[in-house]
């Protein structure tokens, strides 16, 4: 268990916690958030001379999630000052719908867009605090006083004028214990979750390698691969031109809106999902105009600049017939040809990536709509391509049993926290 977290677990040991009525309500407080909680702004303009080697941006806090599992390395440069400490809670101001709320792991330098909060006084324990922060309620009130358009945000006054029922220092310790144990089981499964993409990994990159038999190999310009197996470029096994938002010229056509036809972004796109949390959209009148971006169910969108660079996922068509931006390769296979799956499983594959990233000669990682065209990729026949997905599958299926514990987990502890915080 990480320092912060463990700090936490221990602050406020608690013997007699089986015996407590855990929603007596009686002795319950009403405050308001400003009373009990202090935004922390300690600020750290040379976080290198302090000691300070990490900073925390928002695109490092994981919706939904307490722990902090990337960071910045202030090595690296940044700009940032306010300072957090081991313990302390983050939340992130800007689109507080994504529900970015986590605990310090260690010292660090954070975003402006993120809150450092702490309890003011004795009254609210610190265990308990970032379940607060995760309570529907006060997400609903940190999302309905934020302003703005393309990134809302919501203001610190805005945020201490919440009022929520603050229970006696007992129950708090009561309802903390039990989330936290909550926490730590759908840590578990995160965990295992870990040792299984990579065990998927490990069999992608072999099965891809080397097929489902040992056959006699042939030298390609992307390694060995089975005689048998054809090698192609990736525009020769599609039904249509691989396709981007490129420089159209009715860009300035586009407005973003709330509502509309949805605008699918690079770095929504994941290794094998699409994050829709942050979705913006644009009229169906410029998506009219905007053909050459239209993306279909069934199409690959590959990521060919910024952090998603080399990921690839097929669009399951929950928005129906959308957009996407200039950083986004659109690829339609021939099925006749390829299965659309075992492509963006290739995609994917490390030893593909590593191939298709040497292509890149400028400093600004990117790739043009002719590297990835040209580019060579093994197809073996479509009945040793199902044979391959079929095991590939097997493992994503487990995937999707542990994701389902996550969720379940996940949605006990909002039911809890709305019970508590009302």
């Amino acid at each position: 268990m990480s320092s912060g977290i463990a700090e936490l677990r221990n602050l406020f040991p608690n013997p007699d916690w089986a015996s407590l009525p855990l929603f007596d309500r009686s002795g319950w407080t009403r405050v308001r958030f400003g009373d009990v909680v202090e935004n922390v702004n300690e600020t750290e303009r040379s976080p290198a001379e302090a000691g300070i080697d990490r900073f925390i941006a928002m695109e490092h806090l994981e919706p939904g999630s307490l722990h902090v599992r990337e960071w910045g390395k202030v090595a690296d440069g940044t700009t940032f000052t306010r300072r957090c400490r081991p313990g302390q809670v983050l939340f992130g101001k800007r689109r507080a719908y994504q529900r970015k709320v986590a605990v310090a792991e260690f010292d660090a330098v954070v975003s402006g867009d993120i809150y450092v909060l702490a309890p003011k006084d004795d009254r609210l324990i610190p265990e308990l605090l970032p379940f607060l922060c995760l309570s529907e309620r006060f997400f609903q009130h940190a999302v309905g006083t934020s302003s703005g358009s393309l990134s809302p945000r919501t203001n610190w006054s805005s945020l201490a004028s919440f009022e929520f029922d603050l229970p006696p220092l007992d129950q708090q310790r009561r309802i903390a214990e039990i989330l936290w144990q909550l926490d730590e089981s759908t840590q578990a499964y995160h965990d295992l979750m870990g040792s299984l993409v990579k065990a998927r990994e490990v069999t992608r990159s072999t099965l891809l390698a080397f097929g489902t038999d040992m056959h006699p190999l042939k030298s390609t310009e992307i390694g060995e691969v089975p005689e048998h197996w054809a090698v192609r470029s990736i525009a020769s096994i599609c039904s249509e031109p691989i396709r981007d938002f490129g420089s159209f010229s009715s860009t300035k056509l586009i407005d973003f809106l709330g509502f509309g036809v949805a605008f699918l972004k690079s770095e929504m796109i994941g290794d094998f999902e699409l994050n829709t949390s942050d979705a913006t959209y644009i009229s169906p009148e410029v998506h009219a105009v905007l053909q050459k971006s239209w993306v279909r169910p069934g199409d690959i969108l590959y990521s060919k600049i910024g952090s998603a660079l080399g990921k690839a996922v097929i669009y399951d068509g929950r928005f129906g017939t959308c957009n996407s931006n200039a950083a986004i390769a659109k690829i339609t296979v021939n099925e006749q040809e390829i299965r659309p799956l075992f492509l963006c499983h290739l995609l994917n594959a490390t030893h593909i990536k590593r191939r298709m990233s040497a292509r890149i000669v400028s400093l600004l990682p990117r790739l043009n709509l002719g590297d990835i065209s040209s580019f060579q990729i093994p197809v073996p026949p479509l009945l040793e391509q199902d044979e391959i997905l079929d095991r590939l599958e097997c493992i994503r299926e487990t995937e999707g049993t542990l994701n389902l514990a996550v969720q379940s987990s996940n949605e006990f502890r909002n039911a809890m926290t709305t019970s508590c915080f009302l």
